[in-house]
């Protein structure tokens, strides 16, 4: 039996979960909303958020899962990457927790969280299969072949998916995150209205790159509707953007599988809640006997489930000796295609 006690707080979700032998018994997520009216998240309010309510969200997490903070084995925390603020006020929360009922502490990072987290979902998902992590800062694509070891196939060389997305949506004069809105238009669009770029589509790598596409969509609304009101078209321009961006994240991934023989896909991270982009993976993937595993929206935001729930994995591989360090750093380095190395844990 083992109980690990969660904290994620990469960005602007101050999460706590309690995980006992890989069962979600409590995943709490206090989203700071507030960020909307600046267009974007601003760092050190950020940081700030997490210290008025990570305490509430722990007791609620402890109090939903009906659990002692005694009766834990172990504490896990986000330790990158992500804002460095926010990393430290779930780090430095759980090496408190950590000193003050002596427990052990594993620092887990963000990313490796989203790769698992397609088994939050679907216990039975077997490796290896390959996941595409997509949200606001991060687009990559990987080969897991065990809680162990994953290999990075490719990554953006430039804007993340879902920094593409936000940005033309504030272009599009749309709320913060821009994505969800987006989607939501696309709905009653038509999404051959408008041809964007879909950019390194065709190339023989598995990167990605959105940058162009942001560029092409400003030159456009600067050409075509200067001065002019487009809200009779923003359903089409939305529906437009969309599609480009879903075909290129569709078309990598489905190749990655192909061409490494791979039978299962994972899509996590905010983005993989974009509907059109779940729609499209999953019946692209049946065509060709691929199986697609689409996490719950809980599980495709920022949560301490997934980050307890590979926490819960290393414990069980490395033993309790092996976290008793409390000298581990955060970091905020993203993912891009021009560091790509392989990773083993």
């Amino acid at each position: 039996m083992t109980k690990i006690l969660a904290i994620e707080s990469s960005c602007d979700d101050t999460s706590v979960s309690i995980i006992e032998n890989s069962k979600v018994l409590s995943n709490v997520i206090s989203s700071q909303y507030f960020h909307s009216k600046y267009g974007g998240v601003i760092p050190e309010l950020a940081s700030r958020a997490h210290l008025n309510f990570i305490y509430e969200v722990l007791f609620k997490a402890l109090h939903e899962s009906q659990t002692s903070i005694t009766e834990v084995d172990a504490i896990a925390v986000t330790s990158e990457p992500g804002l460095i603020g926010s990393l430290l006020v779930g780090s430095n929360f759980g090496k408190g927790l950590a000193i003050k009922y002596n427990k052990a502490i594993i620092p887990i990072n963000h990313i490796e969280g989203h790769i698992y987290s397609g088994s939050l979902q679907d216990s039975g998902v077997e490796f290896p299969y390959i996941t595409l992590v997509v949200s606001g800062g991060h687009t990559t694509l990987f080969l897991v072949q065990s809680f162990a070891d994953y290999q990075i196939l490719g990554s953006t060389v430039d804007d993340a998916a879902g920094e593409a997305f936000d940005k033309i949506a504030s272009m599009l004069g749309l709320p913060y995150p821009g994505g969800p809105h987006i989607d939501k238009l696309a709905k009653a669009g038509n999404s051959k209205r408008y041809n964007f770029p879909r950019s390194m589509i065709n190339d023989d790598n598995f990167n990605f790159s959105f940058s162009g596409l942001k560029t092409s969509v400003k030159y456009f609304l600067e050409k075509e509707f200067s001065g002019i009101n487009f809200e009779n078209e923003i359903n089409d321009i939305a529906a437009s953007v969309q599609q480009a961006i879903v075909d290129v994240l569709v078309k990598k991934t489905v190749d990655a599988a192909v061409r490494k023989n791979i039978k299962s896909i994972v899509i996590a991270g905010g983005v993989s809640a974009n509907s059109q982009l779940r729609t499209e993976m999953s019946s692209k993937a049946k065509e060709l006997g691929i199986k697609v595993i689409t996490p719950d929206m809980q599980y495709c935001m920022d949560n301490a489930a997934m980050i307890g729930f590979l926490a819960e994995k290393k414990l069980l591989s490395e033993g309790f000796d092996r976290f008793n360090d409390l000298r581990f750093k955060v970091k905020a380095s993203a993912l891009r295609a021009k560091s790509v190395k392989r990773i083993k844990n």
